[in-house]
């Protein structure tokens, strides 16, 4: 018996079936944001790559010292 089995046993055991819904979707919900955070930032460091190459690029092009 796993982990989780042995704690889901536990609370239906002791009727808080509610209590295990409510820690089930807090999970999720707390993952999704972990993991929508972590999409959030790699695409911030993409754009701001971009921004860097695209400033480098026109200073080469009109001439200015880098």
């Amino acid at each position: 018996m796993n982990i989780f089995d042995m704690i889901a046993e536990a609370v239906i055991s002791r009727g808080d079936l509610a209590h295990l819904a409510l820690f089930v979707w807090a999970s999720g919900a707390s993952t999704l944001l972990a993991m929508t955070l972590r999409d959030l930032f790699a695409a911030n460091r993409r754009f701001d790559e971009f921004v860097r190459e695209l400033a480098l690029f026109n200073r080469r092009h009109t001439g200015d010292p880098p």
